[in-house]
């Protein structure tokens, strides 16, 4: 009785060619949702001790804003417009400094390192954390005037006067924007020097020092009096709060907002995905 040993054909190049793309991709694993990366950039947000304070003080300034009002107000001055304008002033401050650290504390706190590792394609981190900004504007504002109605009805039924209503839908549409181009500022600072000190006080800068400038140049520069609006950001968009924005005044605005907040935040972008992390 004899065996007879049969040997296995040898496997084509192009059979191994097959099989080696198979194991690669196997082995990569599915990309991350943009939906779990904005939830955890959500969570980044406040799960420090800056960031939980940051919010907490928003509520906190809310309260102690539309208590100040109901106390020290004339019974005349107990409008809508006037609780809104009130708690909305610290939320136009508080809100840009989460904004700010949403970025620059990636850099500041070194979890850069392990955020880039974990999701590779930084546009998606950014992109997540500049939606969350926006939203977070949003929601806050709403909210913000949602407690200023409520503050309306109260102060109004203590004073035994009607509430009054003044603040438009429109106004409502715009003040929500100037809170929006107020936390896209912080963003673009974060990303522009990806440091929270530096970054605070360039907003501080931009919010304080410039206005500051811009109206003692309309005291002495009739140039300035006439097309600064064009080039201070600060003057375009304190016009949202009111309701004369004119064709004029969207195209200030636009203007005024390429100069100052589109074009350093391209540039903060483009050294956010190209510099290295350390």
């Amino acid at each position: 009785m004899t065996t007879t040993t049969i040997a296995p054909e040898p496997a084509s190049p192009a059979g191994h060619q097959q099989e080696a793309a198979h194991r690669r991709t196997r082995a990569v694993p599915a990309p991350i949702p943009f939906g779990r990366i904005a939830g955890i950039e959500l969570r980044k947000m406040f799960d420090t001790r800056s960031g939980f304070w940051l919010v907490a003080s928003i509520g906190i300034l809310a309260v102690i804003a539309t208590a100040a009002i109901i106390v020290f107000s004339d019974d005349d001055a107990l409008t809508y417009g006037m609780f809104a304008t009130a708690i909305g002033i610290p939320m136009a401050v508080i809100l840009p400094m989460i904004s700010v650290l949403s970025v620059s504390s990636e850099w500041s706190s070194r979890t850069a390192l392990t955020t880039f590792t974990l999701v590779p394609s930084r546009g998606k981190v950014i992109g997540a954390k500049a939606v969350l900004t926006v939203a977070l504007g949003v929601v806050s504002m709403t909210a913000a005037l949602g407690i200023g109605a409520l503050g309306n009805l109260l102060g109004t039924s203590i004073a035994g006067v009607d509430p009054v209503w003044d603040l438009t839908a429109v106004i409502f549409a715009q003040t929500i924007l100037a809170q929006i181009i107020g936390m896209l500022m912080g963003f673009m600072l974060g990303t522009l020097f990806r440091s929270s000190p530096a970054a605070i006080v360039g907003y501080f800068v931009y919010a304080l020092v410039l206005p500051t400038i811009s109206n003692a140049l309309v005291m002495v520069n009739e140039w300035w009096r006439d097309n600064g609006s064009w080039l201070d950001l600060n003057w375009a968009s304190t016009r949202l709060f009111d309701n004369d924005m004119t064709r004029e005044a969207w195209a200030q605005l636009g203007t005024a907002s390429a100069i100052w907040l589109l074009v350093p935040l391209l540039i903060g972008l483009r050294l956010v995905l190209k510099s290295e992390v350390k």
